[in-house]
């Protein structure tokens, strides 16, 4: 694995100085990985090319997880690879899951791009990019190890992306009980139903026209929301299945709460996971 003055390994003992420290004068991007860690062998190789591209406006520092569980720990890191942006000793931003490089550059262009020079081209576009080589890359992982389960996992989340509903479904059935208990198991999983949600409910304009008409229309808004989430577009996502929470938590049998648990499994944005499980827990207690 590559090593440089922007790319190294961080220890329990060095963290504080290297990473906290360090982050008030340059952002210190974190990645908790770990050897027997499929998704992180995938992750790691384009985190440390698009790093290497900024050449010190921003650094990178590997935790390996099994060997520094306090690290993983103090950061509340559920499943890897975990990703986090540190500035000013806190985290700023973060993601969970293997991502295109697309995805990648889009994340950082938010923290590290003046607002003059942020790309006019929507998130979504940009997360596509890169969509193509990395689904031909996944499948070469699959081949290669056809025995385990996480690979196929992750094929399917990213066929789900591209819209392949069809092979997704296949692959996600084929998953045994250890595939489908994984973290990227539980994320195609989930995403594939909120992917059968849109695709049997009416198109997005007619949702919002219904809901225009009707706020209290909940199942138009879980649908939308199954649109939003498929489309990439999380935090809209989140918001519409927090209205219906709000509105009324025995509808479909709290399908509200339920629509956010298993939408936390897809969004990769670990600020703002937090900050909607924040807001559904004060609904709830």
């Amino acid at each position: 694995m590559a090593s440089s003055d922007f790319i190294f390994d961080v220890t329990t003992e060095n963290f504080e100085a290297e990473v906290l420290e360090a982050s008030f004068q340059t952002p210190i991007l974190v990645d908790f990985w770990a050897p027997w860690c499929g998704p992180c062998r995938m992750l790691m190789p384009l985190l440390e090319k698009v790093v290497g591209e900024l050449k010190g406006a921003l650094k990178l520092a590997k935790v390996n997880a099994d060997e520094e569980g306090q690290i993983a720990a103090s950061f509340g890191v559920r499943s890897l690879p975990t990703v986090m942006l540190i500035k000013d000793g806190k985290q700023l931003d973060g993601f969970m899951g293997a991502q295109p490089e697309g995805a990648i550059r889009a994340f950082l262009a938010k923290h590290l791009a003046p607002p003059d020079q942020v790309a006019d081209e929507p998130e979504e576009l940009a997360v596509n990019v890169d969509l193509e080589q990395v689904i031909a890359q996944a499948r070469q992982a699959v081949q290669a190890t056809p025995d385990e389960q996480v690979p196929r996992a992750i094929l399917a989340d990213l066929l789900l992306r591209s819209g392949s509903i069809e092979e997704a479904q296949s692959l996600i059935e084929g998953l045994d009980e250890t595939g489908r208990g994984s973290a990227e198991g539980a994320r195609a999983v989930a995403r594939l139903e909120f992917a059968q949600v849109a695709l049997r409910a009416p198109a997005d304009a007619s949702l919002r026209e219904a809901l225009a008409a009707n706020p209290n229309d909940l199942q138009a808004r879980y649908q939308l929301g199954a649109h939003s989430i498929s489309a990439g577009q999380d935090q809209a996502a989140l918001d519409l299945f927090l209205g219906i929470l709000k509105a009324d938590r025995k509808f479909e049998d709290d399908l509200g709460r339920r629509a956010l648990v298993e939408a936390f499994k897809v969004v990769e944005d670990v600020a703002l996971i937090g900050n909607y499980r924040r807001q559904m827990s004060s609904l709830l207690f």
